[in-house]
């Protein structure tokens, strides 16, 4: 086994031990981005554009984001399921979200702890480190080594994203999905 099967290895064993649904590898080529994804946040449906420094607009020109993907070579794709009551059950929602930033937090470790320091992590919508941006008070973020843009506003088509790694994007009644992706380089100190 090849140094980049050992660390692939070690990175799926991993995440699978922090509480991932699934998780796979893939190289970065096969990431679709549209800038029309842009436009779902524009539509502030969740309530956060211009309010979070890792949402639109203020996390940066779309082109630039997209563009950016391509810098890495792997992007390590996660989901998270959690069990809700209905379909109307938005405190279970945010519950399994909070849950689903608690993994990408602890896969900030997993990278550091293997020396894969070239990465990228991208969430399921919005950041979730602070319950309140220090944006919506004029305040610099309080925790930038944290932040935690999500996929969507770097244009990912999360549920062609979901196909290609062979994902459920949604995963039955009384249920809710979350993705997340870490992009990653290896060799790169």
């Amino acid at each position: 086994m090849c140094e980049k099967e050992k660390i692939f290895a070690e990175l799926l064993s991993l995440t699978s031990e922090i509480g991932v649904f699934k998780v796979k590898i893939i190289q970065t080529e096969k990431v679709e981005t549209d800038k029309s994804f842009r436009l779902l946040c524009e539509s502030n449906a969740c309530g956060m554009y211009g309010k979070c420094y890792m949402c639109p607009p203020n996390v940066g020109n779309i082109d630039e984001l997209m563009a950016q993907i391509k810098n890495y070579d792997y992007g390590l794709v996660y989901q998270t399921v959690g069990q809700i009551e209905d379909s109307y059950d938005f405190e279970g929602m945010l519950e399994e979200k909070k849950k689903s930033y608690l993994i990408t937090q602890k896969l900030r470790k997993v990278f550091e702890n293997l020396g894969i320091l070239k990465v990228l992590h991208l969430g399921a919508g919005g950041c979730g480190v602070c319950d309140k941006c220090a944006q919506q008070d004029g305040l610099p973020c309080h925790f930038p080594e944290l932040a935690t843009p999500s996929l969507e506003a770097y244009g990912v088509n999360v549920s062609n994203l979901a196909k290609v790694v062979d994902m459920k994007y949604t995963n039955g009644q009384n249920t809710v999905t979350y993705f997340g992706m870490v992009l990653f380089s290896l060799g790169e100190k």
